[in-house]
């Protein structure tokens, strides 16, 4: 099921919700297309949320996540892991969905070794990417939540909120 730009136009937490189960699609050029369903996201919020890049202010690394829902926000740490998300809402409302997990990868790095995305791919938008597709879940997927990962520094209240969604098989 092909998605639309009203998809990606909501906040973050019930975007998160609603990418699981959902296919990636991946043209890696060469005549190859895979498809892996999403099973983890994580949301972070905006500006308010410690935890979200957006809380420092526009800068020029966060600027991408001040574009409309369904541009691709993509980030490394660790100087080693690209982090693929995907910014929701509307215009100059910063928040953004880490996909966290796809069938074959857990764990955000992992995912974009196996998808070969980079930076390249930063302020693309999902829906006229030729190399990479989100597509809907084929039924409403069941899940659990939790704390998000690795947000320690963003304090208690942020650390401890359940804004990670992982897909219940």
């Amino acid at each position: 099921m092909e998605l639309d730009r009203d998809f990606f136009i909501q906040d973050a937490a019930t975007l998160a919700k609603k990418l699981l189960a959902c296919k990636i699609v991946r043209d890696f050029g060469n005549g190859i297309i895979k498809s892996y369903a999403i099973t983890e996201t994580e949301a972070y919020l905006g500006e308010q949320d410690k935890a979200c890049h957006a809380s420092k202010g526009r800068t020029k690394r966060t600027e991408v996540m001040y574009l409309e829902g369904g541009h691709i926000y993509m980030y490394l740490i660790y100087g080693m892991y690209w982090m693929f998300n995907i910014v929701s809402g509307e215009l100059n409302l910063p928040q953004a969905v880490l996909i966290r997990g796809i069938e074959c990868a857990d764990g955000p790095g992992k995912l974009t070794r196996l998808l070969k995305m980079d930076k390249t791919f930063n302020a693309e938008h999902i829906l006229y990417s030729s190399r990479i597709k989100i597509l809907g879940a084929e039924k409403k997927a069941e899940y659990i939540s939790a704390p998000r990962v690795g947000i320690d520094y963003a304090g208690t209240y942020w650390a401890k909120r359940k804004l990670r969604y992982i897909l219940v098989r």
